[in-house]
C-alpha cells in the first residue's frame, strides 16, 4: 500500500506542482497589489466576507445572527459545519487564529482537490489530461478563492475524491466522502446524486446488490441530512427549517428566473448592455462546454454531478455575483479544454496554462482589492 501511495504520488508530481505553482502566483500578486493599495493580503484571504461568518461559528458555535435594517435577519445556521470544525481543530493544535487556520485548511484542501481532479482527469482520459485539468482549474480567473479561508477548496477536494472513487467502484469510500462534501456545503446534494446513479447503474449492469454498494449509497446522504435535520430542530420545523433560514437569505431555487432578470436589468443602459452581453457569453460557454462533455461521452457521474452544480448555482435566487464562485467546483467541465491541451505535443499548453495562471493572478488580485466575493 505503501509503495502504491508513493507511484500515486509520483504520478500526480507534476499535476500538484504546476497548481501550487499557479496559487503561489495568484497569492504573489495579491500580496504586491494589496500592499500598493495599502490592504493585508492576509485579512482579505482570512477575515473579510464569508470567511468571518465561518470563523465565527468556529469560535462560538451556532446561534449567532444578524438583523438588516429592512428587518431581514441573517443566521449563521446557513453555514455547514466542517470548515468550522476543521479550523478550531487546527487553532487549539497551533497559534493560528480561527481565519488564519481555515486559510491553511483551504490551501491543505485546495492541493488535495487538485490531485484528486488529477486522479479523475488521468482515469478518463490519461496522464496529460488530468495534469492539464488540475492546472486549469487552479488558473480559473475566481482560482483565488480556493487560497481564502472559505469552503470551495474544501468541497472540491472532498467531491473529487469522491468521484474517482465512485469511477473506481469503491462505494463506501464513495459513501463516506459525500457524506463530508455534505457537511461542507448545500452543494453536496450533487456529489450524492453521481453516488446513487452510478450505484443504480452499476446494479442494473451486474444485476446484482452487494453490501457495498448499498453501505455507499446509505452513508452519502447521511452528512447533509444530518446537518439539515438538526437546524430543523434548532428553528422549530424539522423539514423546511434550513429552506427558511437560506430564504432569509435570500437564497432559493426559481429555475433561473431572477438570474435572467438581473442580466436583462443590465441592457438599461450602454455600460450595462456590456456587462449584460459578458455575462450571456460566459453562461453560453458553461452550457457549451456542458454539451461538449456530454458529447464526448464523460462518465455519466461526473456529468451528474457537474448538471447539478450548475443547476444550483444558475438556478437560484440570491446574491448573482456569487455565481462563479459557486461553479468553482464544477471541474469536469473543464475536462474537453484539458483533452484539447493535452493532445497536443509542443510547449503550446505550457504557455497557454502559463498565460491563464498569469491572467488568474491579476484578475484575483484586483477581484480581493474590489467588491471581492461574497
Amino acid at each position: 500500500m505503501e509503495r502504491q501511495n508513493r507511484l500515486a504520488l509520483r504520478r500526480a508530481a507534476p499535476a500538484l506542482l504546476g497548481y501550487a505553482g499557479v496559487r503561489a502566483l495568484g497569492v504573489l500578486v495579491l500580496a504586491l497589489w494589496s500592499a500598493a493599495t495599502g490592504k493585508s493580503w492576509l485579512t482579505l484571504l482570512t477575515a473579510r466576507w464569508d470567511s468571518l461568518w465561518y470563523t465565527r461559528v468556529a469560535e462560538h458555535g451556532y446561534g449567532w445572527s444578524v438583523t438588516l435594517p429592512d428587518g431581514g435577519v441573517h443566521s449563521n445556521l446557513a453555514f455547514f459545519p466542517l470548515l468550522p470544525w476543521l479550523e478550531r481543530l487546527v487553532s487549539a493544535l497551533t497559534p493560528l487564529s480561527y481565519g488564519q487556520a481555515g486559510m491553511v485548511v483551504s490551501w491543505l484542501a485546495s492541493l488535495a482537490a487538485a490531485w484528486g481532479i488529477f486522479a479523475v482527469g488521468d482515469h478518463v482520459s490519461g496522464r496529460r489530461t488530468g495534469i492539464c485539468l488540475a492546472v486549469l482549474w487552479g488558473a480559473l480567473p475566481i482560482g483565488v478563492v480556493a487560497s481564502m479561508a472559505y469552503s470551495e477548496a474544501l468541497f472540491t477536494a472532498l467531491a473529487a475524491w469522491g468521484l474517482y472513487a465512485v469511477l473506481r467502484r469503491h462505494w463506501v469510500t464513495a459513501g463516506l466522502l459525500a457524506a463530508l462534501a455534505g457537511l461542507t456545503r448545500p452543494v453536496g446534494a450533487a456529489v450524492v446524486a453521481a453516488v446513487w446513479v452510478a450505484a443504480a447503474l452499476w446494479v442494473r449492469r451486474e444485476r446484482r446488490v452487494t453490501w457495498r454498494v448499498v453501505a455507499g449509497a446509505l452513508l452519502a446522504p447521511a452528512g447533509a441530512a444530518a446537518y439539515v435535520l438538526w437546524v430543523g430542530h434548532r428553528t422549530g420545523d424539522w423539514l423546511f427549517g434550513y429552506l427558511d433560514v437560506q430564504g432569509q437569505w435570500g437564497n432559493g431555487f426559481d429555475g433561473g428566473l431572477a438570474f435572467a432578470r438581473f442580466i436583462g436589468d443590465k441592457f438599461t443602459s450602454v455600460p450595462g448592455a456590456l456587462a449584460g452581453t459578458g455575462l450571456i457569453v460566459g453562461v453560453a460557454l458553461v452550457l457549451w462546454l456542458y454539451v461538449t462533455g456530454v458529447r464526448q461521452r464523460q462518465p455519466v457521474p461526473l456529468l451528474v454531478y457537474t448538471g447539478i452544480v450548475l443547476a444550483l448555482a444558475l438556478c437560484s435566487s440570491g446574491y448573482f455575483g456569487s455565481k462563479p464562485r459557486l461553479m468553482l467546483p464544477a471541474f469536469p467541465l473543464l475536462l474537453p479544454l484539458a483533452v484539447a491541451l493535452a493532445r497536443r505535443r509542443t510547449t503550446g499548453p505550457v504557455w497557454v496554462l502559463g498565460g491563464l495562471a498569469l491572467v488568474s493572478a491579476v484578475y484575483g488580485a484586483f477581484w480581493l482589492n474590489g467588491s471581492g466575493p461574497p
